[in-house]
C-alpha cells in the first residue's frame, strides 16, 4: 500500500493503455510516456504492463506503508526519500513509513514534464476493459476513475520477489535524442487529407515551430503556429481516429489527438504523429515548442524498431545485472 500526501493535481493510475475497445467508443488511455512506464517496470523486473503512478504537476509525495522496491522514471524531479536525494532512472528500496518528495521537473539534464513512479509488483487497482489505466472522461479505470486526491491509500499487488536494488538505466531522453533547431521532434506520416491542403500550409507544418498551448491536455494537445489551411472547404462524416492524429480544425490551429482522445472525428487530417514518438510527444512541456519531421512509412517502422531494441538492450541489462547477484 502506498498514501498519498500531496497529490498535486491530474496523477492517476496509468499502464499502457485499454487497447482493443475502440469498436466501443472507448479510447486507448494509459501511460502518456509508454516507454517510461515500460522502462520503470523493467527496472523491477515487473510486468511491462504494470500499473503505476502517472504524475503530471507538481510537488507530489506518498508514504510507503511497506517496505518495496521503486522506481522514478520520465521527467528529472529531484526525487527524494525521506530527506536523501534518490536518482531517477534506478531502483530503490524504500522501507515502511519513508516518504517520497517528487519536485518540479528539471529541463537541464533531459527536457520532459511527466513523471512515472512504478512499484515492484504495480498499483493493484481492477482491471477494466482489459486494462488499469484511469479513463477520465468516461470516469473509470484507475482509482474510481478520478485523479488522485490527498489521502488516497493506493494497493500494491503482491510483487514476484525477483525486484533488486542499486542499478539503473540511462533515460530514453539522452539515449534516443531526436531535435531540430534545439526543439523536441516528432515524425509525422501525411496523413489522408494532407493533399488537400494548400502547399504554403505543407511549408509551414514542416519547417515552423508549434506551441503547445495551455489549452492541451490528456486528451489532445493544442498548437500555435501559423494557420494551416485546405485548398477548399472540406466536410467530412467522422471517423475513426488513434493518438498522433494532427487534426485541422475550422480556424486552421492544429490538434493533436494524445492517449484520453476520443475514437472518432471529423476534423480534416493532415498528418499523424509515429507512434514510436508519441512517448516524446506525451513529455513535451505544455508551453514549450515541437517542430515536426516528414517521415516515410519505412523510416517509421525503422524507428519503432529501435525503440523495441532499446526496450530489449534495457531488459537485457537488468536481467544481466540482476542474475550476477545485486543487493535485495
Amino acid at each position: 500500500m502506498i498514501e498519498v500526501l500531496s497529490a498535486g493535481a491530474l496523477a492517476t493510475v496509468q499502464d499502457l493503455g485499454r487497447t482493443g475497445a475502440l469498436n466501443l467508443g472507448v479510447g486507448t488511455s494509459g501511460a502518456m510516456d509508454p516507454l517510461a512506464l515500460a522502462a520503470g517496470n523493467i527496472l523491477l523486473r515487473n510486468e511491462e504492463n504494470a500499473a503505476a503512478l502517472e504524475i503530471p504537476l507538481f510537488p507530489f509525495r506518498v508514504r510507503f506503508t511497506h517496505s518495496t522496491v521503486f522506481a522514478v522514471t520520465g521527467a528529472d524531479c529531484a526525487p527524494r526519500l525521506d530527506e536523501a536525494p534518490v536518482l531517477p532512472w534506478w531502483a530503490h528500496r524504500a522501507d515502511a513509513g519513508q516518504v517520497l518528495s517528487l519536485a518540479v521537473p528539471s529541463t537541464a539534464t533531459w527536457r520532459a514534464s511527466r513523471v512515472y513512479l512504478c512499484i515492484a509488483g504495480g498499483i493493484d487497482v481492477p482491471s477494466v476493459l482489459g486494462s488499469r489505466s484511469t479513463q477520465l472522461r468516461g470516469a473509470f479505470g484507475g482509482l474510481e476513475g478520478r485523479p488522485l486526491r490527498d489521502g488516497d491509500r493506493l494497493p500494491i499487488a503482491e510483487p514476484p520477489g525477483r525486484a533488486k536494488t542499486g542499478f539503473g538505466i540511462t533515460p530514453p531522453g539522452l539515449a534516443l535524442p531526436l531535435e531540430v533547431d534545439g526543439l523536441t521532434a516528432v515524425r509525422v506520416l501525411p496523413a489522408a487529407e494532407y493533399d488537400s491542403f494548400t502547399p504554403s500550409s505543407h511549408e509551414a507544418l514542416w519547417s515552423e515551430p508549434w506551441k503547445i498551448t495551455s489549452q492541451s491536455d490528456r486528451y489532445g494537445y493544442r498548437l500555435a503556429g501559423p494557420e494551416l489551411r485546405p485548398q477548399r472547404p472540406m466536410e467530412l462524416r467522422s471517423h475513426g481516429i488513434v493518438p498522433g492524429v494532427i487534426q485541422v480544425p475550422h480556424g486552421g490551429q492544429p490538434i493533436i489527438q494524445m492517449r484520453d482522445a476520443q475514437p472518432s472525428g471529423g476534423y480534416p487530417k493532415i498528418g499523424t504523429v509515429i507512434d514510436a514518438d508519441l512517448w516524446r510527444l506525451g513529455q513535451a512541456p505544455i508551453g514549450s515548442r515541437i517542430r515536426f519531421v516528414l517521415c516515410s512509412w519505412d523510416e517509421a517502422l525503422d524507428a519503432s524498431a529501435a525503440t523495441r531494441r532499446w526496450l530489449s538492450n534495457a531488459r537485457r541489462l537488468v536481467e544481466l545485472y540482476c542474475n550476477q547477484g545485486a543487493v535485495r
